[in-house]
């Protein structure tokens, strides 16, 4: 069993940067990648990125060139650096981790969610 908590959301000013949090707990064994996910008011949960234990990463078009995903094995810590937001960021963030299937990653432990909004 993995447990998965989120930190760092908050309000934040469009064109303005924020670092969210996840750390991971438990048996990490069955898992060798994680990730990140956000749902928009009234949209569907979308893949924002997500990386492997072997540091390979993979990104939604929508956030390329402004969203880093980094991991710290250390210290059992995923990380998501968000730069030049924009109104459209606006959303609840979840961590994610599963194990990378057929090139795509499963989702079988979540977190919580955190909120981030960016104010016009």
């Amino acid at each position: 069993q993995v447990q998965l908590v989120e930190s760092g959301g908050g309000l934040v000013q469009a064109g303005g940067s924020l670092t969210l949090s996840c750390a991971a707990s438990g048996s990490r064994f069955s898992i060798n990648a994680m990730g990140w996910y956000r749902q928009a008011p009234g949209k569907q949960r979308e893949l924002v990125a997500t990386i492997t234990n072997g540091y390979s990463t993979n990104y939604a078009d929508s956030v390329k060139g402004r969203f880093t995903i980094s991991r710290d094995s250390a210290k059992n810590t995923v990380y998501l650096q968000v730069n030049s937001l924009k109104s459209e960021d606006t959303a609840v963030y979840y961590c994610a981790a599963g194990r990378v299937v057929a090139g795509r990653m499963g989702t079988d432990y979540w977190g919580k969610g955190i909120l981030v909004t960016v104010s016009s």
